[in-house]
Formats: structure tokens, sequence, C-alpha cells
């Protein structure tokens, strides 16, 4: 066989493809280097799985004879400790989100002492009721058990500042923040992974470059300042944008009025937020697709004459999408937090501009019943990504 004949070969096969008996023709080469590949591939793992050690460090050659030809040992119900680990993270942060608001400066009662509060409380007597009505005069562990027992009876307590019930307010913000949170991470993904394909398999080239740069600059711009800018610009100067709300106050529309009213209302602080994260998404995708590009299945892809555009979407593409199930999920987190500056900047109603104004106020219950539901989301999401990853590549429960 010519060496000539294998211009696509790493030069550690050239030697083996030399020593098949096969017609000297290039795809030949490559589908026999291919498949002769696997098969050392397959001997090593059975080799490295089964072979045991004696006490003295030694391999026990008996032992090494009995492993021969079975399959490797796989852990049973891998998912159950998953679980387990969701279920004690999550008592952990339950408990931490009870006494981390009583560790800041101050009460929810001394907000409401101030001047310039709606519910402004002048003398000690009413002071000393309101504390009683909302238990901050008993012990702390005592407090912490009544927190325990009403999240058991899913009371969440009433809001310090408002008086309206936590779970009322949690309703009716909630599917605010899991739209534009949605709407951003279908978009930031949807983005991320195209041009992270794309760049990944013409890697150096002036798109690459420009877009690697972009990207760069966008996932270390702050938020609060991309959004200040863009609400400005768009909703102050030009006004091209609203400037506050999820919807057109006092207006009727019928339904898909309604639908097209919602997502212009959207639009600004969905781009800001999908800006956001898009920057991590195409970087990771680009990395995980330049890493596929040196695989034999691409090899093989290419002696059975497929095209560059099936090997890049529907091959490469498609397996550097495994680290991006994962990181979508971790970037929950993060969407978090954005979102809390978010909304605030354009007057959005979701759970984190609650979440914002409970911090100014120390109102304890909006704060724990925000922070519980922010909490139970990301662990969720991330316990759902784990499962879905361990389906999607069964290497990670061997």
């Amino acid at each position: 066989m010519e060496v000539s004949l294998l211009p696509r070969l790493p030069s550690r096969l050239v030697p083996v493809a030399e020593s098949c008996d096969i017609m000297p023709s290039g795809a030949h080469a490559i589908r026999a280097v291919v498949l002769l590949r696997r098969a050392e591939l397959r001997e090593e793992v059975a080799v490295s799985t089964h072979t045991a050690e004696s006490p003295g460090g030694t391999v026990d050659p008996a032992a090494d004879a009995g492993a021969v030809g079975r399959k490797p040992a796989r852990r049973k119900h891998p998912w159950r400790v998953s679980v387990a680990v969701y279920l004690v993270t999550a008592f952990a942060l339950i408990s931490l989100n009870f006494f981390l608001p009583r560790l800041m400066p101050g009460s929810p009662i001394d907000g409401l002492f101030a001047a310039g509060s709606q519910n402004y409380v002048y003398d000690a007597q009413t002071r000393a009721k309101l504390e009683a009505y909302y238990g901050l005069d008993r012990p702390l562990l005592t407090q912490y058990g009544a927190y325990l027992g009403g999240l058991v009876t899913g009371d969440l307590g009433r809001s310090i500042d408002t008086g309206e019930p936590v779970a009322t307010t949690i309703k009716r913000d909630l599917p605010w923040t899991l739209l534009l949170i949605g709407a951003a991470t279908v978009l930031s993904t949807a983005v991320g992974v195209v041009a992270g394909v794309h760049t990944g398999w013409h890697r150096g080239g002036r798109v690459d470059k420009a877009l690697v740069g972009g990207f760069t600059f966008l996932g270390n711009f702050p938020a609060y300042v991309l959004g200040s800018l863009v609400a400005f610009v768009f909703a102050v100067k030009v006004q091209w944008l609203p400037l506050a709300g999820a919807q057109t106050p006092f207006a009727s529309y019928g339904p898909l009025g309604t639908v097209g009213d919602v997502a212009y209302h959207l639009i600004g602080p969905g781009i800001v937020l999908a800006l956001g994260l898009a920057s991590y998404q195409y970087l990771l995708t680009r990395a995980s697709m330049i890493g596929e590009l040196g695989s034999d299945y691409l090899l093989l892809g290419r002696a059975k004459g497929l095209t560059e555009r099936r090997l890049k979407y529907r091959y490469a593409g498609r397996n550097a999408l495994l680290p991006v199930a994962s990181a979508t999920a971790l970037q929950l987190g993060t969407a978090l937090v954005l979102t809390i500056v978010i909304e605030r900047i354009f007057a959005y109603p979701g759970l984190g501009r609650e979440f914002f104004g409970a911090i100014g106020s120390r109102d304890y219950p909006l704060l724990q019943g925000c922070f519980l539901v922010f909490t139970l989301m990301v662990l969720t999401t991330n316990l759902v990504a784990d499962l879905l990853y361990r389906r999607l590549d069964p290497r990670t429960t061997a």
C-alpha cells in the first residue's frame, strides 16, 4: 500500500494500514484502519477493566484469564445517587435560606420605622405587636421550626412590607420570569450552538476570529450597563421598544394580539439576557466541535463520500452537543442572577424584581419565598440535566 494514498491518516496508523492485505485504494485503507483501531480500543478496554491485581501489586494471571470475555460491571441504579445528593443539597439550601436574611443588619420592622416607608410606624408599642405578629420576637430555633413547618403545609407567610401572601406574589410573578428565562435560553442556545458549530468547523478564519472576539466581549460586559444602554437608546430615544411592563396597560386585544403584545414587551429584556448567556454557549460549542475534528468516524465518513455539510451537522455537530446539554442547565443560576438586574432595569413584573425590592426592605418572608423558588429551579434543572446526560452518554454510568 502506498503511504501517499493515505493523506488523512495519522502517522501512528500508517504501519498498521501498510500491513493490511487490501486493495491499494485510499478509501479502503481508511476503512480498514478505522475498523482495526476500533478492535484495538475494544481489546484495551477489556484488558484494563478486567485486569486484577494481587495483594503485592502484581497482575494475577488467573484472575485476568477468568475476567476475559466478561462485560464490564456497571453501577446499579446510578440515578439514586443523584437524587440523594439533590435531596441533601435542597435541605441544606432551604436551611441556609432561613438563616441568610437574618444575618443582614437590622430587621424588617426597622424598615417600617423609616420616615420614608409607605408603612411608617412611629411608636414602640406598635413595633412590639408587629414583631409578635410575624414571630420575630421568638427564639431563632423556634422561628426555624415554624419555617420548616410552613414549608410542609405550603404556607410561605405574608410579606412584611405589603401584607400580601408570599404564595400569591410568587404565583403572579413567577410565570413572567419563566417566560423571560425560557425565551432568552432558547435564543442564546440557538445562536451559540449554530455559530459554534460553524466556526469550530472552519476554525482560524476571519468569521471565527471575529465571533470569538465579539462573544468574549459580550460575555464580560456588565449586564446592568448593557441593559441600561438598550433601554435608553431603544426605549427612550428612538422609542422602538416599550419602557416598562410586560403588557400594555388597559389594552384590550384578542388572543393573537395579546401574544404579540407580550412578545413586544419581551424583546428588550429578552435580548439583553440572551446576549449575556450566548457567549458561554458559543465558546463551549466551538471548543467541543474542534475536539471532534480529529475523530476516526469523520475519516470513515469522508472515505464513504459523505458531504461536508452532513459530516458537520449530523455527525460532528451532534456529538459536540453533549456538553451543551449540561451547560444549559448550569447556566440557569447565571440567568436568575442576570434576571434580577434586568427586570429591575426594564421594570418587568417578574419575581426577580420582587426579590430585589425585598432585599432593600429586609422582607424576610418574601426573601425566603423567592430564594426557595430559585433554589428549587436550579437544583431540579441540574438533576434533570444529569439524568439526561446519562441517557445521552452511557459511558458516564460505567
